[in-house]
């Protein structure tokens, strides 16, 4: 499931639960002088690039006067970690009032991806010119915030004593939620489950988003009506009471808070009505329910392995029908690959230095077969600069290897699972690892790889295998557990689902950005999982 999804109301808490909108400040320090008898006026433009055009989004207030402008107007962009959002601030001296950028003087632009931005939180950069060149000492600084309350509100509620409305037996008590709409009517949130056959009851604790319950303001009033379930429909009413959230967080474990049901119409009928019954808040608690992009913002690293299939199964590079053969383009499936995901994670490392591993090739100088090789021959340092590195790595180290086999998987996963394991001793939501392997076909050993996931997923790791060529990849649907869940040969369970396969045929005659969003989709809600598995808050996280 993608994770930009936003339930209902009363739908389920999670990672879907993620309103993934950011809101970006802008300011700028020394800024070139454009007017002659003041200071430049300046206002900022942002732009994102769609379809290879630059379009306007937005832009600022005009700060009159000022070299060194804090603008007070924020950008609001909706972020998706599976594209790559190219952004332009462009800044110009106002002169006229008109809405015609050229009738403004230039003062220097800035441009990167969203996701530059947001893993670093706050990025301050050179502004420059249409030539490329500084616009003098100008800079600017732009702030990334996620704009989304992701406070839940765990609640706990019980009954006693409630009105008696079936003939023969008890009541069939449920409560039903309900804040102030915009139009001034009463909105339905949250229904409890029914308990048969009681005065009595205590439900099931249930979680909500605050927002939904309360739109985020503890104060507001809202509403909590017990009904006795018909199975016709036509619920009775036994009571009501109004309460607010911060009313409710006065109930403790040990100190529950009453609060009387109230049947207004029986309650003017008889002088000596005192209530329908209690309702009982049992436990209230508001924890915040963390985002991925409060993992990015607050720290958190996307750690980039590379691992490369060399088997014979593949054909002699120099062939143009083996699967490594790079044609006049300078491409083919395994580069395709690299780019379209580590164009992506790359912007999620600060330096930018990713392993790159081979497996299935015969190496000089004595031709054994290795399952986890450094392309760049170096095995004390395997790390390539960027993806630009992986890509110059893999080239270059091409006609210096004998394609062999077998097709062995476990290696090359245990390997970053040992990094991912070191990971976990800093005990904080710091580091998080990305396998991807490219590979063209057939595992050989089976049974290790399948326990090698297995423990993997016990770990801040995910594995993402992109098949080549048009062989049978029935076993990488087995791994990718998304209909039911992996078990090693042992029979242990994965704990969460670390696998997500695609064959890259279905992408071959569609836009690059597609494979990318359909093999990243998944990877937000996998650290999101593991972090909360583990109890870990973001880094810079603060309580609810």
């Amino acid at each position: 499931m993608a994770y930009t999804m936003t339930p209902t109301p009363a739908g389920p808490v999670g990672s879907q639960y993620c309103v993934c909108k950011v809101e970006l400040s802008v300011c700028g320090q020394n800024l070139l002088d454009r007017d002659v008898t003041s200071k430049s006026d300046p206002f900022c433009v942002l732009f994102m690039e769609v379809n290879g055009k630059w379009v306007e989004l937005d832009r600022t207030e005009t700060a009159v006067n000022n070299l060194n402008p804090a603008f007070s107007k924020k950008f609001i962009i909706d972020y998706h970690f599976e594209e790559v959002q190219k952004l332009k601030f462009a800044l110009f001296d106002q002169d006229k009032s008109s809405m015609q950028l050229y009738e403004h003087d230039f003062l220097g632009e800035f441009s990167c991806t969203l996701g530059t931005i947001v893993s670093s939180k706050k990025i301050t950069r050179t502004l420059l010119l249409g030539n490329g060149k500084p616009a003098g000492k100008g800079m600017i600084t732009i702030a990334a915030q996620e704009l989304s309350d992701n406070r839940v509100i765990t609640l706990s509620m019980a009954g006693r004593k409630l009105d008696k409305k079936d003939l023969f037996g008890k009541s069939d008590p449920f409560l039903e939620f309900y804040k102030p709409g915009d139009d001034g009517k009463w909105m339905l949130v949250h229904r409890t489950e029914v308990i048969k056959y009681t005065l009595d009851p205590v439900w099931k604790p249930f979680t909500v988003p605050l927002v939904s319950l309360c739109d985020g303001d503890v104060e507001k009033l809202i509403k909590v009506m017990c009904y006795d379930y018909d199975s016709d429909g036509g619920h009775d009413f036994i009571g009501e009471f109004q309460t607010s959230v911060a009313k409710m967080c006065e109930a403790q474990d040990a100190f529950p808070l009453e609060l009387e049901c109230i049947n207004p119409k029986k309650q003017k009928k008889k002088k000596n009505y005192k209530n329908s019954g209690i309702i009982i808040v049992k436990s209230c608690k508001i924890t915040r329910d963390f985002s991925f992009l409060d993992y990015i913002l607050g720290g958190c690293q996307l750690m980039f392995t590379v691992g490369i299939d060399f088997t014979a199964s593949n054909g002699n590079p120099r062939d143009p029908s083996s699967l490594h053969y790079i044609n006049p383009m300078g491409t083919n499936e395994y580069l395709s690959a690299i780019w379209a995901v580590g164009q992506i994670i790359q912007d999620y490392d600060s330096d930018k230095m990713f392993p790159a591993l081979g497996f299935g090739a015969q190496l000089p100088p004595d031709w054994k077969v290795s399952h986890e090789f450094a392309i760049n021959f170096n095995p004390t340092n395997p790390f390539c600069s960027g993806v630009e590195g992986i890509v110059q790595a893999y080239s270059a180290c091409l006609p210096h290897i004998r394609f062999y086999g077998p097709t062995n998987f476990s290696p090359i996963i245990n390997h970053v699972a040992r990094f991912a394991a070191q990971a976990t001793q800093q005990e904080a939501a710091s580091q998080y690892f990305i396998l991807l392997i490219i590979t063209d076909g057939v595992i050989s050993d089976m049974d290790e790889t399948r326990h090698a996931v297995v423990q993997a997923s016990k770990l801040p790791m995910s594995i993402i295998i992109v098949g080549v060529g048009n062989a049978d990849f029935a076993a990488m649907e087995f791994l990718d557990g998304d209909s039911r869940v992996l078990r090693s040969h042992t029979g242990e369970e994965a704990l969460r689902d670390i696998v997500q396969f695609v064959p890259f045929r279905d992408f071959r005659n569609a836009p690059k950005e597609t494979l990318a969003k359909a093999v990243l989709a998944e990877l937000p809600q996998q650290v999101v999982q593991y972090f909360k598995h583990r109890n870990l808050p973001p880094i810079n996280s603060e309580p609810a």
